[in-house]
């Protein structure tokens, strides 16, 4: 007996969501916003679906529509539910005049700030990153190694909205801390070299006193990995793919190591992310920083014996609510942490994925300083 095909839900469940937040919201509303309404909500209905699915190089205009409504839809759905709550309370605890004015009221309060969040969001998510100061405290720290500076950035994200004029921005804000290293933690591109090359070679203009080095990203093995890494190479990154550098510094040295995603070995075996082969040869009593895109490389690299591990990959979240999310897959989600003995710091992300859209999780450069305990 032939099997029967497996039909996508995605469709179905996005037009049950679309009608749910159509009935719930529309109508306590007049017939002039109820008709605005419908003409939005069909209007996210096709873009929607459209944009998980960005091909390299379609109209702009295109891009920008389907990326934007996710990240509407994202907050007219999450509003929705969120004045469902409050309907529930007032079912039992306000008089039926007053809910019945507060339906109409919540309603066009969630109209009104869905559009208002998610453009509030879009500007922050397309400003150049703030710098985040990090003062990581250790132990043995060399006194040569003292305010030792690490600018870290993470989760560009080159592809269908993030194009060359971003990433110059970044680099003149990353060139302006003068800092001894310059560590980009993945993710840098979304889309193929012959697509993104240009856009992305604003980064051989990173300067530092030691160099930039570079991890590769799970996006990177979506893109073409090893066409990335030969790309980044000509531009002037050193790529740790399981292995480190010695750098020396004043008199001291120190160990950049980095690792390749934890997820590579499933696009290529040879490419097994690999925190112990990494620091194979580290001298014990050398500060050893690791460069290792999710969080999750955390355990094996403090059992390899890193003393600061630095990550990406989660983004933050990106926006409320979804970060509160990421714990599901991630052991940390951002920010400074220990692991053990290890300290971890997991970037925000210095561009975003998908729609452009930075609420309550704002994106970051970041400076990382080496101080004695």
């Amino acid at each position: 007996m032939p099997r029967l095909a497996m039909r996508n839900p995605v469709p179905a469940i996005l037009a049950l969501l679309h009608v749910l937040i159509g009935v719930r919201l529309l109508l306590p509303l007049d017939w002039a916003a109820q008709a605005a309404g419908v003409l939005a909500l069909a209007a996210c209905y096709h873009w929607l679906p459209k944009g998980w699915h960005v091909p390299e190089g379609p109209r702009p205009w295109s891009v920008w529509v389907r990326w934007v409504t996710m990240g509407f839809f994202s907050w007219l759905l999450v509003l929705t539910l969120a004045r469902e709550a409050t309907l529930a309370a007032a079912a039992v605890f306000a008089s039926p005049a007053a809910r019945d004015a507060w339906s109409a009221d919540s309603a066009y309060a969630v109209l009104a700030l869905a559009p208002a969040i998610t453009l509030a969001g879009f500007l922050i998510a397309r400003a150049v990153p703030r710098v985040r100061e990090v003062r990581i405290v250790l132990a043995d720290l060399p006194p040569a190694l003292q305010g030792f500076t690490i600018a870290q950035i993470s989760d560009i994200h080159v592809g269908p909205t993030i194009k060359r004029g971003f990433v110059e921005r970044v680099v003149n804000r990353v060139n302006a801390l003068d800092s001894d290293v310059v560590a980009i933690t993945g993710d840098i591109v979304d889309g193929s070299v012959a697509a993104l090359s240009a856009h992305t070679q604003p980064l051989a203009r990173l300067a530092s006193r030691h160099g930039t080095y570079v991890v590769t990203g799970n996006h990177e093995y979506y893109s073409g990995a090893h066409g990335w890494i030969r790309e980044l190479r000509s531009l002037g990154a050193r790529v740790l793919l399981n292995e480190h550098v010695l750098i020396e510094h004043d008199g001291a040295r120190i160990a950049i190591a980095g690792v390749t995603d934890f997820t590579a070995h499933h696009f290529d075996a040879s490419h097994r992310s690999d925190p112990r082969r990494a620091l194979a040869g580290v001298p014990e009593e050398v500060v050893k920083v690791l460069l290792a895109h999710q969080p999750r490389s955390a355990e094996a690299a403090a059992r390899a014996g890193a003393d600061l591990q630095l990550s990406g990959h989660t983004h933050g979240g990106q926006f409320w609510p979804w970060n509160l999310f990421v714990r599901l897959q991630q052991p940390f989600t951002a920010g400074l942490h220990r692991e053990g003995a290890m300290w971890v710091y997991i970037n925000r992300g210095t561009g975003y994925w998908g729609p452009p859209m930075r609420f309550g999780v704002p994106p970051e450069i970041t400076r990382i300083r080496l101080v004695a305990a």
